[in-house]
């Protein structure tokens, strides 16, 4: 558990989070965990409305830094959202909540992102490749990913019909939910990218013992937010693969071949400290995503 110094921060601002219907599904270890792109979105609008020219669609030096569970029953949560200034006009935030022990209280952090002073147009990056051809690569049903390797709940299940994997990456169509109304969000709705981090957690568990779980990335590019009930296309490009971790690059792109946002610098690790293992099957997918069991 990370405290954070009281000496830090610019500002902190109470907030309260509404505990969605939706974010029952999105669980980890047997908890309710708030997702990681739920809290970006929090720290976005905060940043937003703190400084309104930050531009909240482009980030850098993210962290999950603390898994935060969401209590039982509960229709709210209270936390503080940090917000400092940085160098260039950047805006360093901070999600918080309070621990209180047997003598003091603490704060922990549980997301921290760097938003930008101005944006960063789409440059130098690669098109979106098209999916592998069957023979060269393996693949998964999405149904089966979601009851075995990434157990989440409907609004959550983002992949839609087989993922393919190859050596390097996965690539999978993913579906935005829309569950219930909800207001434009500033960094589109959440279930995409979250989808393209479960093809990233599918692909490592192919090649580690552990079930990766993303705890940093490097930058975030939102060229255009992400819409609730449309359909895109992720590749998760494996860069980095060392003891204990994995390194992934994340792209998105709609029907129509338009990059919407990218991840660089995905870093995934074992949050469960070993407490869960990636099934044996998922290692030893034959070229058609067959095991013992038809995939």
């Amino acid at each position: 558990m990370e405290a954070v110094s009281l000496l830090m921060a610019d500002t902190r601002t109470p907030i309260r989070i509404p505990i969605l219907p939706w974010y029952s599904d999105h669980h980890f270890g047997g908890r309710v965990i708030l997702a990681g792109v739920e809290a970006m979105q929090l720290l976005a609008v905060a940043a937003h409305a703190a400084h309104p020219g930050v531009d909240v669609r482009t980030m850098a030096d993210g962290r999950f830094a603390k898994l935060l569970e969401l209590p039982a029953g509960a229709s709210s949560i209270d936390a503080l959202v940090e917000t400092e200034d940085g160098e260039n006009g950047t805006i360093r935030t901070r999600l918080l909540t309070r621990v209180r022990g047997k003598v003091m209280t603490r704060l922990v952090s549980h997301c921290e992102v760097r938003f930008a002073a101005t944006s960063v147009a789409a440059l130098h990056m690669n098109p979106l490749p098209p999916a592998p051809a069957a023979e060269s690569s393996v693949s998964i049903d999405a149904a089966r990913i979601y009851e075995e390797l990434v157990p989440f709940g409907p609004s959550f299940r983002s992949l839609q019909d087989r993922l393919y994997l190859s050596a390097e990456a996965a690539w999978g169509t993913l579906q935005a939910a829309a569950p219930g109304a909800s207001a434009a969000q500033p960094l589109g709705s959440p279930f995409p990218l979250d989808g393209a981090m479960h093809a990233a957690c599918v692909h490592g568990q192919r090649i580690v013992d552990f079930v990766p779980f993303p705890v940093e990335f490097t930058s975030r590019h939102v060229f255009r937010p992400t819409v609730a009930g449309e359909r895109y296309r992720a590749q998760a490009l494996l860069k980095q693969w060392r003891e204990g971790e994995l390194i992934y690059d994340l792209s998105l792109v709609d029907e129509a071949g338009h990059l919407r946002e990218t991840v660089s610098g995905l870093l995934m690790r074992d949050v469960s400290q070993g407490l869960i293992k990636p099934p044996a099957w998922v290692k030893t997918l034959g070229p058609r995503g067959q095991t013992a069991r038809n995939g």
